[in-house]
């Protein structure tokens, strides 16, 4: 029987890494064009990547907890 959490956990691994991804390439692309907005752009990358791993440990402890 497969295992409902472990799937859904498997898909936020899934959404984390493809929205960390776009979001890293984007700020990539932007830094390349606009070199001298590297400092500013790299605190909004940390800031994004924050909330993004955020939204990951909420659902990773809701796993353990319902059901």
């Amino acid at each position: 029987m497969l295992n409902l959490k472990i799937l859904a956990l498997g898909l936020a691994v899934l959404g984390v890494s493809l929205g960390e991804g776009i979001l890293v390439a984007n700020i990539a692309k932007s830094a390349a064009r606009q070199p001298e907005m590297f400092s500013k752009l790299q605190t909004l990358m940390f800031l994004g990547v924050a909330f993004i791993e955020g939204t990951f440990f909420v659902l990773l402890a809701s796993t353990f907890f319902v059901g």
